[in-house]
């Protein structure tokens, strides 16, 4: 059944979505850096990500690596395809994650570093303490946004033989020829998933946007 495959799914989008918010940030910073040595990187690597399909990602990371690696005289396997998905994952989500942290530190207000830096703060500090938490803020509800999006982005797995939602479907769907309940089955898994963590989102934006 594809319920089965509801822990792979939510635990791979977890710790996808933990790695993209880290990778994001730091990605983000290096392309709103004054050094090209910091931003050109940066923006090749988002621009890469964000304009190939993940698909694509996905099979290269999951097929492409270790034939690479071998062809170098190495020998070289995944000891679980679950890492792949998630390095994958994780490394898609951060292109995205570090376009929306860009957007949410060039909303602060300008005047909020400049009274930083008044203070005698560095401008290291000021970003740590002022600048980045009120950027959280207001990025939240499009970080929760960006999880329930991967949720439905990681059926993508099936095709490098992650079992998640789609792959227990597909299995199920192998050994007992029922193509209709298996798929509506995933899609329901999926719906089960997403639409309380899409009301959750748009819960907690209303909250701020009172606040």
């Amino acid at each position: 059944m594809a319920i089965k495959g509801i822990p792979a799914t939510v635990g791979v989008s977890l710790i996808a979505v933990a790695l993209g918010i880290i990778l994001g940030l730091g990605l983000a910073l290096m392309k709103m850096s004054k050094h090209k040595l910091l931003k050109i990187p940066a923006t090749v690597y988002i621009e890469i990500v964000r304009g190939t399909p993940m698909i694509v990602q996905a099979l290269i990371m999951a097929y492409g690596v270790p034939y690479l690696i071998q062809n170098q005289g190495a020998e070289f396997r995944w000891p679980d395809l679950v890492i792949p998905a998630i390095m994958v994952c994780g490394l898609n989500s951060a292109a995205y994650v570090a376009e929306i942290i860009r957007a949410g530190l060039q909303a602060v207000d300008s005047g909020q570093m400049e009274a930083a830096r008044s203070l005698g703060m560095p401008h290291a500090m000021a970003m740590r303490l002022i600048i980045i938490p009120q950027a959280f803020r207001i990025i939240l509800p499009s970080l929760g946004n960006e999880f329930v999006s991967l949720i439905k982005e990681t059926a993508i797995l099936s095709y490098v033989g992650v079992v998640e939602i789609l792959r227990r479907a597909a299995l199920w769907n192998a050994s007992e020829f029922e193509t209709f309940p298996a798929y509506i089955g995933a899609a329901v898994c999926y719906l089960m998933l997403t639409i309380p963590l899409s009301k959750l989102v748009a819960y907690v934006e209303r909250r701020m946007a009172t606040k």
